[in-house]
């Protein structure tokens, strides 16, 4: 079965509020499990030191005129910022600095995402986030890891995620998703593990993609972002545990999802003068769960809900668009600053993951479409 069904699937079995065993796994069965828990239990005594907690980032952001821009973080450690010394460092400070500066105005972050989350647990978040923002501007949510590695069921997961987004988007809150980040990229991981981690992280996002989209969010693919640069220099990207990212790798991380989070916000007008997804670019509207297939195999990529003349559906079910969005330029190491472009080209666009459904590796370009 293809990526794209999978996650098709697994949005369907969540919505119909089923399941599909353990992690979801299936097929897969026990002889993986058992391989999980003494590689995993390998890995434990390989991974550097423990933080105590991560930097407490909440708080205001920037400066200008106007009421400031109300931004919440939930999910898990990623979100809380662990790994780094100092608030500024955090995913919610770099892109709250970013937002800010876009748009002239500060930024007021509140941060209620806790270490070692699993996606069931957004909803307990979520109380506390709208009990200290009632009505956020826009909401970041990064979550999954720890799905996996807990072997949460992948339906129950991405029910809970879409219920979340769903219940923010009531609030009138844009929603920013960072999919589950590929485990099969940590170093420390050994194999046979780091390939099942790998699938079982890229089926999740997938499937969480769906579910943002038909909730109204946007997803952006985290995927191996810190994987090829990590191997090239493990020191600058990943922390003292050798598992979260250190300042440089939330760095990078960030800059994926801040154009995505601007665009939310419609700091970039494209709600007053929406733009075309550009083939040259490997963008286009199709299916949702095939944009989610693509975006996978791509960090860094946005999915967000579509129409195609006026129609949010088709028969393959709900119309997204997948775009490659310009990000800042985040060096690659303190020892080299140069700054390296992540702008994704058509060819590296088309250059699909190993089971997508889609041979060409893009999405089509369709006319009479309108963005969300």
């Amino acid at each position: 079965m293809g990526r794209a069904r999978r996650a098709r699937r697994i949005a369907q079995t969540a919505a119909y509020g089923g399941g599909v065993g353990v992690a979801g796994l299936g097929a897969i069965g026990a002889l993986s499990y058992a391989v999980l828990r003494i590689e995993a239990a390998l890995t434990r005594r390989i991974v550097g030191r423990r933080f105590e907690a991560p930097p407490v980032d909440a708080g205001r952001y920037g400066a200008g005129s106007g009421e400031p821009i109300r931004l919440v973080l939930l999910g898990d450690s990623t979100a809380a910022g662990l790994g780094v010394d100092h608030p500024h460092e955090t995913i919610g400070a770099t892109v709250a600095n970013g937002v800010a500066a876009f748009s002239g105005r500060p930024v007021e972050v509140t941060n209620v995402a806790v270490v070692g989350a699993e996606s069931p647990g957004l909803e307990s978040q979520l109380e506390r986030a709208l009990a200290e923002t009632p009505s956020p501007d826009v909401a970041l949510l990064l979550i999954g890891a720890n799905d996996v590695t807990h072997r949460i069921d992948r339906s129950v997961a991405v029910r809970h995620l879409e219920m979340t987004v769903r219940r923010l988007r009531e609030t009138g809150a844009e929603v920013v998703v960072g999919t589950c980040p590929d485990l099969g990229a940590v170093e420390p991981v050994p194999q046979p593990l780091r390939w099942l981690a790998r699938r079982w992280t890229r089926d999740l996002a997938a499937a969480q993609t769906v579910a943002v989209v038909e909730a109204g969010g946007r997803a952006v693919s985290i995927g191996d972002m810190l994987g090829a640069a990590f191997t090239a220099d493990p020191k600058t990207l990943f922390s003292e545990d050798r598992f979260h990212p250190s300042a440089a790798g939330y760095a990078r991380v960030a800059a994926a999802l801040l154009p995505s989070v601007s665009a939310a916000l419609d700091l970039f007008g494209e709600r007053t003068t929406p733009t075309r997804p550009s083939p040259q670019r490997g963008e286009g509207i199709g299916p949702v769960a095939k944009a989610a297939t693509l975006a996978v195999a791509h960090p860094g990529t946005e999915v967000a809900p579509a129409e195609i003349a006026g129609q949010a559906r088709g028969r393959q079910g709900r119309w997204a668009v997948l775009r490659h969005r310009i990000r800042p330029a985040v060096p690659a190491s303190t020892a080299d600053p140069r700054p390296v472009s992540h702008e994704t080209s058509p060819d590296a666009a088309g250059a699909a993951s190993g089971d997508t459904d889609n041979s060409s590796g893009r999405m089509p370009s369709r006319e009479g479409t309108s963005v969300r």
